[in-house]
């Protein structure tokens, strides 16, 4: 596979035309009587027309034949994807799953969409409130097949296998420990080189931003310059009634057939495109003297809501670091919060759970509902030498937190078959170490 190109930075103005067609790009003005090769003019928004400078999203878009071009949508099968919150009923205890099982290409073809399986979430489509998360679990490419989600973004985490997505603005290779972003209207569709399995966070009619810096100033965690945006690449491929437009919109999944291939977009120019990110170009801030920052030092992007400070969602990582903190628990500490909590495994073991929470997998803490270490790293961390240390070495864990209470679907908690029943238990041997006679107990340091 020959080697993609792309363009450097985070919500940038840029352009980019196919080398095939060059000055295919009008000059000076978006929409002119005739473009340059005789290509039409199609404009993509991602914000109301009249959304302030800071927030306006768009990107004009110069193609063989607009996307208008296509037979009328029928629903089609569903599948696993699902808006409904109240498949079951609610459920607050800790809740954690086994690794979610790819089915086998020798036994059915399963592509990305088809592989959807939404896992939980919150919130309404119709408002643009919400968010929901799903995992896909693939093992064969889309072939003719693009897909669109009229409903929100879809941040993509894949976990095993890589993936080469092919938008309207160009192609991507997203591989385990990157990340891609599909904004909300935008057509893809994804080639897979084996059985392959990843998590997405969806979140409804807003837009993930890099978090504000605050007190730690201009410069860390995700660096804007390493969000990696594809080049334009068309494809003038024709397929009589045979290519295959699939868009979710309000929860469903619908289907319509067009004669040529969706990737028609020789040139381009905006802000509103699909883009990648490598974690392991994530800047770690530390504690460097004692007790934990919060964990939203390990924000990687962010989707705002109303209410300052508070998110529809944060995908957050916990990436490979130095632990150096004196006279402190490092571990993280037991906790109750007002925040949905979904983690995953991107690879390796995760520090508070050795055993259990394995890559492919997942948990969900709910509002206030407790957690924290299990007893065995309990009782190794509060007896640890406290010398600098590695923490994470060769790891990649992340969370999707999110201010709204989600459900999980009946698939999560029943059809899988890969929720961990017995989750509970490795809380079950913390004992009392309370000593009401002795305040200063001997410790390790």
């Amino acid at each position: 596979m020959a080697e993609l190109k792309y363009i450097s930075g985070f919500g940038n103005e840029c352009a980019s035309e196919d080398p095939r067609c060059p000055g295919a790009l009008p000059e000076g003005q978006n929409n002119p009587q005739v473009c340059p090769y005789n290509l039409y003019a199609e404009q993509l928004s991602g914000s109301a027309f009249t959304c302030p400078r800071s927030t306006n999203k768009r990107s004009w878009l110069y193609r063989i034949l607009p996307s208008v071009s296509h037979k009328p949508f029928e629903s089609v099968d569903q599948g696993h994807v699902t808006h409904n919150w109240d498949e079951v009923g609610p459920d607050p205890n800790q809740l954690r799953w086994k690794p979610f099982e790819i089915p086998k290409a020798s036994q059915k073809k399963v592509d990305f969409v088809s592989g959807l399986h939404t896992l939980c979430g919150a919130g309404d489509i119709r408002s643009n409130n919400g968010l929901a998360v799903h995992i896909f679990l693939c093992n064969t490419s889309m072939d003719r097949r693009c897909f669109y989600n009229s409903d929100g973004d879809f941040l993509i985490v894949p976990q095993k296998g890589k993936l080469l997505i092919y938008t309207e603005f160009g192609k991507m290779l997203v591989q385990p420990k990157e990340i891609c972003v599909i904004q909300r209207g935008m057509r893809f569709s994804i080639d897979v080189f084996e059985e392959t399995r990843g998590y997405i966070l969806e979140v409804y009619g807003i837009h993930f931003e890099l978090p504000d810096l605050g007190p730690i100033g201009a410069n860390g965690l995700a660096n804007p310059r390493d969000f990696l945006i594809p080049v334009a690449w068309y494809e003038d491929l024709q397929v009589p009634g045979g290519f295959t437009v699939i868009n979710k919109y309000q929860g469903k999944l619908f289907a319509a057939k067009q004669d040529v291939s969706p990737f028609n977009v020789v040139a381009w120019h905006g802000n509103y495109t699909p883009y990648k990110y490598n974690l392991e170009n994530f800047m770690v801030i530390n504690s460097v003297a004692f007790d934990h920052a919060d964990p939203s030092i390990f924000t990687v992007l962010t989707a705002k809501s109303v209410r300052p400070g508070v998110a529809i969602a944060d995908f957050v990582i916990f990436p490979p670091r130095w632990g150096v903190a004196e006279k402190t628990f490092r571990p993280p500490y037991y906790h109750r919060n007002c925040m949905s909590e979904f983690m995953g495994l991107i690879k390796g073991h995760y520090e508070a759970k050795q055993g259990g929470f394995l890559p492919g997998g997942g948990s969900l803490h709910s509002p206030m509902t407790p957690h924290g270490p299990d007893a065995d790293c309990f009782e190794k961390a509060s007896k640890a030498r406290l010398v600098p240390e590695r923490i994470a070495d060769g790891t990649m864990a992340f969370m999707f937190e999110s201010s709204l209470s989600m459900a999980v679907t009946r698939w999560g908690l029943k059809t899988s078959n890969c929720l961990d029943e017995n989750y509970y238990k490795c809380w079950e041997p913390l004992k009392s170490h309370f000593t009401p006679n002795s305040r200063n107990a001997a410790g390790p340091n």
